[in-house]
Parts: structure tokens; sequence; C-alpha cells
């Protein structure tokens, strides 16, 4: 249905197929997914993925492959955490060896969203001998290439699917490599900058919805006679949801606009929203389940799937304590 209503291809110029909308509007739509806890690939393909394909690609990779992301015949999403999961260029351990025509990838990535489905994989591999941002490519590899292990992780939120990849050996063409470029560790930082702000667009849905379900619940829920968001601490509790979202809202939005303007204030922009949002939606569901008492342990509410969505969100694109050291460092700190 997503892919009927063009979710994918909000972002995707319309030269290679897409709606050509902006950033702002795909904000937009996370925002709703991350409300409604959407499994579907769509963060995945039409945030990580499609970041880094329009980040890196060259005019003919994204005219190759743009088309089917925009219209969902194919899935994409961003491989380039390893084992550690550790945020940015330096958690790249992926060994990409340059063998005559073609690229041998060896290593493992862990944590790639909807990894263990994607038909197409963006994944960053790491010269010989190289560190940091340096040495960094980007390839286009096919979801069922030879030597490729794909295996579907257990994690603590069920309404996101990680996945771990071993590449044994793969090889591809040069013609794979990402806009011909072996030095993408730049691509890589803005594909992850921009992903950061997707996900931060449905942590403020989450947490609105948190919000939404304490009040609906305040207001039903009687004891002593009276409901209970009558009680000054459960009103104080819902004021400072409603603090956290707005606040949370404001930061995802304006990094948005940031993003979709092409501004140097990106790099910054990006960590305020990550850090911001990440801790809001927690702060949201954990006073959730407190405004909701004992049924909001019971696993027939949806409380419960939003806290762990909140708790494993945070740790997905980088922790908010990464997030405000990449602050710290862009302003001179």
């Amino acid at each position: 249905m997503g892919a009927e209503l063009g979710w994918p291809s909000v972002q995707i110029p319309e030269s290679y197929g897409g709606l050509g909308l902006g950033y702002v509007e795909l904000v937009a739509l996370l925002e709703i997914a991350g409300e409604n806890l959407l499994c579907a690939p769509f963060f995945s393909s039409a945030c990580l993925g499609t970041n880094a394909l329009l980040s890196a690609g060259s005019e003919e990779q994204k005219i190759e492959y743009g088309p089917g992301i925009a219209e969902g015949r194919t899935r994409a999403t961003l491989a380039h955490a390893g084992p550690s999961g550790g945020p940015g260029c330096a958690a790249v351990g992926l060994e990409a060896r340059h063998e005559g025509s073609e690229f041998v990838l060896e290593g493992t990535h862990s944590f790639v969203v909807d990894g263990h489905s994607a038909d197409l994989l963006i994944v960053a591999g790491r010269r010989p001998g190289s560190a940091g941002d340096q040495g960094i490519a980007l390839f286009a590899v096919p979801g069922e290439s030879p030597g490729l292990t794909r295996t579907r992780l257990t994690t603590l939120d069920a309404t996101r699917r990680l996945a771990r990849l071993e590449f044994n050996k793969v090889r591809v063409p040069e013609t794979a490599l990402l806009g011909g470029n072996e030095e993408a560790g730049a691509a890589l930082e803005r594909a992850l900058q921009l992903s950061a702000i997707g996900l931060a667009a449905e942590q403020v849905g989450g947490a609105q919805r948190c919000l939404d379900m304490s009040v609906a619940y305040a207001l039903e829920r009687e004891q002593f006679g009276r409901p209970i968001g009558s009680f000054q601490s459960i009103k104080h509790k819902c004021a400072d949801m409603m603090v956290d979202v707005e606040a949370a809202r404001s930061a995802a939005y304006y990094a948005a606009c940031v993003a979709a303007e092409g501004s140097d204030e990106l790099p910054t922009c990006a960590a305020l929203a990550a850090a911001q949002c990440a801790e809001a939606y927690f702060r949201c569901a954990a006073d959730a389940i407190q405004i909701h008492g004992g049924v909001g342990f019971t696993w027939e509410y949806d409380v419960h799937l939003h806290f762990k969505r909140a708790k494993a969100g945070e740790t997905l694109l980088g922790e908010p304590a990464y997030h405000r050291e990449c602050i710290a460092q862009a302003i001179g700190l």
C-alpha cells in the first residue's frame, strides 16, 4: 500500500523516477510511521538506502537503482556498522580489496535494518590499512550475492528487524562502486546524518503517540471517584511529556529544513535532532507506562512496544552522548 501511495519515492528526484518532494515531506511521513510503529521496510529503504545512493552514487547508478526503489520493487538498506555496532565511519570494519576488475568484500556488518530481506545492500567497506573516515568506499551489492550470509537478529524491539551480514570473499564488479569513489567517507557521513534526522522524526511520532495514549487513559481511568488526570502528579507528567514532544518536533523539522536547503549546518542540526528526539521518546515512553499503571506493563497495550522501540532506537545510529560529542566538535569545543 505504501508503495502504491508513493511513499518510497518522496525524496527521490523525478529524473530518477521519484516524486522529488524533498526531505521535509519525507520527515512528515516518517513521523506518522513512528507514531504507528510501522514494521514495513520504509525507514530502511526510503531513508537509509536512498540517502546512501543519492549521497554517493553516480548519475548512471541513480538512474539504474532509483526507479526500483521509488516504485517499491527494490528494497534497499545501508550496511555500515561492524560487529560492535558503533556509529559513524569509525564503525566500518569490513575489508574491501581491489583485485583486477573486481572488489572482494570480507568481514561482517551487524545491526543492519531489514538487512535479512533487502534486495539492494549499500555496503560500506574499508581499504586495507586505512582508519577513521579514510579509505572508505560504498558498494551496491545484490542481497543474494554468493558468499553473503544474512542472519536475522533477535533484538529488544520486535517492531524493527535487524540483521547480521557476513561477507565471505563476496566479489562485486568495479561498476558496483558508488560514484567510482574509493574515498566516500564524507558521503557516508552525510547519508548517516540525513538518516539520523529521519530516525528522529520517527521518534517524534512515537513520543506523540505515548502522550496521546496517556492523556486518553488519564481521562477515562478513575480512582477515588475522579479521573486520575485530575491529580496534580499526573498533570505534571503529561505536561512534561508535551514539552518533550514539542521540543523534539522543533529540532527534527528544523534539521529537515536544513537538509532540504543543503546548508552547512547539517552535521550540527542532525546531531542535535538525534540526541533531543531519542531522549524525549524514551522519557515519554517511560512516563506513559507509569501513567497507565499496572495495565501499562501488559502485552495487550502498545505502551511496552513504544518503550522497547525508544530504547533500541537510542543506539541505532549513535547514542545521544555520541551526537552531543559531534555537536561539541562542530562548534569547536
